[in-house]
């Protein structure tokens, strides 16, 4: 398979900035987020394992509703969601207020969807995208920080202004 080297927007993994990471997956992702944890904690950060712990069949919004749980307590700095496509744990995770989950397979959205968008939630398919991209795509997307331009700031609180409406709705 073609390595597909992604920007880091620290330099390189030796400047990354340590964080406890959230890590889940359904079946269908579950041995590419064996591989992720293993990867993560070899950058030097904390991991969560919030399971699935076997290719048995389970349901994705079980896993998504995990690892945004904790990140929104805090117990988690970031998170990864892995199911087959992305997409199905993409919807999940966004349905629970003050997630921002993207679904990233390509290098330049695994750091600009954090500098703009700051999500915090990093979604992979497992079908879709091979070992060496996801590990790329995830040291991307912890290399890279928010801007906090006005901007996106902005934009952000516009998005805040969304969930906090429907919410009532």
């Amino acid at each position: 398979m073609h390595r597909h080297d992604c920007f880091v927007a620290t330099g390189g993994h030796g400047n990354l900035k340590i964080m406890r990471i959230v890590l889940g997956s359904d079946h269908a992702g579950f041995e590419m987020k064996q591989d992720l944890l293993k990867f993560t904690r070899d950058l030097g950060h904390e991991t969560i394992d919030v399971g699935t712990n076997s290719t048995a069949p389970v349901d994705y919004p079980d896993f998504a509703e995990a690892v945004a749980h904790e990140v929104l307590i805090g117990g988690a700095e970031r998170g990864i969601l892995i199911c087959g496509s992305g997409v199905g744990a993409s919807i999940a995770a966004n349905k629970i207020h003050g997630i921002r989950a993207g679904l990233c397979h390509d290098c330049y959205s695994a750091h600009q969807s954090v500098e703009h968008d700051s999500i915090n939630i990093l979604v992979l398919g497992a079908r879709i995208i091979g070992p060496e991209l996801a590990r790329d795509l995830l040291k991307t997307y912890l290399g890279a920080k928010f801007t906090a331009e006005d901007r996106h700031v902005r934009r952000l609180e516009k998005i805040r202004k969304i969930e906090a409406k429907e919410s009532r709705a």
